[in-house]
């Protein structure tokens, strides 16, 4: 798992715990827990709960390019969205959809 910094670096010195949290808590030892359910899957539940929430913005897009970093196929993003927009809601499958197909292709 590589090491974040993006709490530290876009809000390092405004709200130092917050990003660390964010970085060492979250994205080092939440995220690390590869033991237990692998980065891949991590990546598949956060879209999902993301889109459930209606948070569709660019954490949404940062986490559809992990899960594709992470070896979630197009295919398989879209059977994801397709899959919970029938308990996330259709409109925010649709704007997951759009954020995406922009990553995909």
């Amino acid at each position: 798992m590589e090491k974040q910094t993006a709490g530290r670096d876009a809000l390092g010195t405004f709200a130092p715990k917050f990003a660390e949290l964010n970085d060492d808590v979250l994205f080092g030892q939440v995220w690390g827990r590869e033991e237990q359910l692998s980065t891949r899957d991590r990546s598949i539940v956060t879209v999902t709960a993301l889109m459930a929430k209606g948070i569709l913005d660019s954490s949404l897009q940062y986490h559809i390019g992990n899960a594709k970093k992470h070896g979630v196929t197009a295919e398989e993003m879209a059977e994801i969205l397709t899959h919970a927009a029938f308990y996330a809601g259709w409109p925010n499958a649709w704007a997951a959809f759009k954020m995406a197909k922009e990553v995909y292709d």
